[in-house]
């Protein structure tokens, strides 16, 4: 896959880097499963309560440190998408929360 960089030029106010968004997608899929991995490894590795882990200090705050990078930057894909971190799944036949309502400006009388 080719993944290619725009320039929109030289404006400050610009975004020198557009990226399309198959590369956000398969770069977010990629952390996603980042996560999942790390998340499995430390579940393996913790310990019954009272039972020393196997992993050293270092390497726990190492992993620590790996889930605040990867979160970073899902954030980051996601509001370079336009969309916000408040998403969750729901149920197709689950009911909406929320309804866009239109207002009409009133003109003015002068």
């Amino acid at each position: 896959m080719h993944t290619s960089m725009h320039y929109t030029g030289s404006s400050s106010t610009r975004k020198h880097h557009i990226m399309n968004t198959k590369y956000h997608s398969k770069e977010h899929q990629i952390l996603s499963t980042l996560r999942q991995v790390l998340s499995s490894v430390v579940r393996d590795a913790t310990p019954p309560p009272g039972r020393p882990g196997p992993l050293s200090t270092k390497t726990i705050n190492d992993i620590k440190h790996s889930f605040s990078l990867i979160t970073a930057r899902e954030k980051e894909i996601i509001e370079e998408a336009g969309e916000g971190m408040d998403k969750r799944p729901r149920y197709a036949d689950e009911p909406k929360t929320s309804q866009v309502v239109q207002f009409t400006k009133p003109k003015d009388k002068n």
